[in-house]
């Protein structure tokens, strides 16, 4: 683990996969981490597993589609915390995979609610804290289908909700110092994309197989990127979407 460098950063969906990753990966470059996530004993977890390396780490507990939790989330870590610098709006859930005429209102609402609701409730609060502390960077995860069509039809709408927010939210911002940009991964080995494989086990290398590169990506490679978005190496990075997809974009 590196020296502290004295910054903060707030990564959702924290306790597991690539929020799990990507807090290892702050944490090494000297950043006092908060991982935030539904699953308390994950986060927390994650966070000796950071205090072990000689790392800081917050667990807390949050529920981006509730907007109470979220506002109490921010509420803690002012008190917590002098600054904020970074954060990646990881959090999220998959849809139900349903062709779009099949999907009933709950469904497709809980994952807007989750899913875009929680990455504005999330950027919001972030933008305010940055205001106020001169600025930062901001990652949130969206997806290969915030980019092109998907066959699930509420995921797809809320991820390409969330390249709006992003681009709206760079546009907005970028004079006071916040970058905003996206992150926009394949299928990733975690997750999510672990489940897409145990669901299409009988045609998992089919669906691998829409990546050129041949494989399933990491939540490091996912990490990594995350990290250089945030770090000043990107300083003139603003509302990008950063595919993170073996190719699959490229086709």
């Amino acid at each position: 683990m590196s020296t502290r460098n004295d910054k903060t950063a707030l990564i959702t969906g924290g306790g597991s996969g690539i929020g799990l990753a990507t807090a290892m990966a702050f944490a090494r470059r000297g950043y006092r981490v908060c991982i935030a996530d539904l699953n308390l004993p994950a986060a927390t977890q994650a966070a000796e597993a950071i205090a072990e390396l000689g790392g800081e780490a917050l667990p807390l507990q949050v529920d981006i589609g509730d907007p109470t939790s979220v506002a109490a989330l921010f509420e803690r870590l002012r008190k917590e915390f002098t600054r904020l610098d970074a954060a990646f709006n990881n959090a999220g859930v998959g849809g139900n995979a349903l062709p779009l005429a099949e999907i009933e209102e709950d469904d497709w609402a809980r994952c807007l609610q989750i899913n875009l609701s929680g990455a504005w409730r999330c950027l919001k609060h972030e933008i305010r804290w940055m205001l106020d502390s001169g600025g930062g960077a901001i990652v949130n995860n969206c997806s290969i289908f915030g980019l092109v069509g998907g066959s699930n039809a509420c995921y797809t709408a809320a991820k390409h909700g969330i390249a709006g927010l992003t681009k709206s939210a760079a546009l907005s911002y970028a004079a006071s110092g916040i970058r905003v940009n996206a992150v926009c991964p394949g299928l990733i080995e975690s997750g999510m994309g672990l489940r897409v494989l145990q669901r299409a086990a009988e045609r998992a290398q089919d669906v691998i197989g829409l990546h050129p590169v041949g494989r399933v990506g990491t939540p490091d490679e996912v990490a990594n990127a995350v990290l250089w978005l945030c770090s000043a190496d990107a300083s003139f990075v603003h509302g990008h979407m950063l595919n993170i997809d073996g190719g699959y974009c490229a086709r």
